[in-house]
């Protein structure tokens, strides 16, 4: 088990409002009916066909940018450097998902459907809580990716920069973190089988925790570019297995191309808020 000193708090809040595009950082959160968390994922994008326009499907939806008000009342779109002169608009958030939808139809060159719901759109219609990660984890990958680490493993390009912790953090996409914990301490949130259920609490909220998230396209991708870093799911694969720590279910893993918990969220705890500096305490 980790050391018995350690002492988890909520480090991070972040929001991403609109499905795939930029996060918001916020103080405290509210649970939603639907065991996620409001607002969070509250708009997402469509193409008539009724299939998901997200970054797992469209790596162009990177090159978007989403800076929302600071009472989250509305949301300014935008392409930097776009050669075909997209204009940039504000939107009312959340109620003006229609209007947006014409925006991103132009982006996109075909139509785009913005469909709105305050509980959010998950992944993960099961385990539909917010997704945990620690500050330690994320700072491991980023250490797993500077320039010339960990050479025993799928090499990097020579040219390549690097991913500092900030852009780790966007590369993953985790609503919350906590912080006072050791790297992948958050793998002890889940059991050791699809039917164990591990209990823990933050502040007020009590979660179930659910397994360890399987990563999508999405990380090996510059999140501001778009420009897909080749190798990266071949060495974060072999870097997190060699470094799975002992309190880690390694039954969970049918491969190791994992990081974060996922959640659920009983319909008890609908209206109870998160806030930055909870701690954390299993049950």
């Amino acid at each position: 088990m980790p050391p018995s000193t350690v002492a988890p708090r909520l480090a991070g809040i972040r929001l991403h409002p609109i499905k795939s595009l930029d996060p918001f950082s916020v103080s405290e959160a509210r649970i939603s009916p639907s065991g996620g968390l409001a607002l969070d994922r509250a708009w997402a994008l469509y193409s008539v066909d009724g299939k998901w326009v997200n970054g797992k499907r469209t790596p162009a939806i990177h090159l978007i940018r989403a800076n929302y008000s600071p009472d989250l009342r509305c949301v300014t779109l935008s392409v930097p450097g776009d050669r075909r002169g997209i204009p940039t608009r504000t939107f009312a958030f959340p109620q003006a998902y229609e209007d947006a939808a014409e925006w991103f139809s132009v982006f996109f060159e075909q139509q785009i459907i913005v469909r709105f719901s305050e509980g959010g759109f998950p992944d993960d219609t099961i385990a539909n809580g917010p997704t945990i990660i620690s500050t330690a984890s994320l700072q491991a990958v980023s250490d797993w990716f500077t320039p010339n680490a960990r050479e025993e493993f799928s090499p990097l390009p020579q040219d390549f920069p690097g991913i500092s912790l900030d852009e780790a953090r966007l590369r993953f996409r985790a609503t919350l973190e906590v912080d006072g914990v050791p790297a992948f301490w958050e793998d002890q949130l889940f059991g050791e089988s699809e039917r164990s259920v591990i209990r823990f609490r933050i502040g007020d909220v009590h979660f179930e925790g659910s397994n360890p998230c399987a990563r999508c396209p999405v990380p090996p991708r510059n999140p501001i570019t778009a420009e897909n870093l080749d190798g990266f799911q071949k060495r974060f694969t072999q870097l997190r297995e060699s470094t799975l720590p002992p309190w880690s279910p390694r039954e969970r893993f049918d491969h190791f191309y994992r990081m974060s918990t996922n959640t659920r969220i009983a319909p008890s705890e609908c209206g109870k808020f998160l806030r930055l500096g909870d701690p954390l305490h299993l049950l």
